[in-house]
């Protein structure tokens, strides 16, 4: 909220009606920003460790 509202002063109305995904990307965050892991990665994660 504080990065909607007051970094990027948006409106209420404004922050409250967007998606996730649009508040990453008007802050700049990318999955690659946010160290998401890759795709072979995650797979490899999750042979390592599956559920149970």
């Amino acid at each position: 909220m504080q990065a909607g509202l007051g970094h990027l002063r948006l409106s209420p109305k404004t922050f409250w009606a967007m998606t996730p995904r649009e508040l990453a990307a008007a802050l700049g965050l990318t999955a690659r920003a946010a160290n998401a892991p890759s795709r072979e990665a995650f797979d490899a994660l999750c042979q390592a460790f599956p559920d149970r």
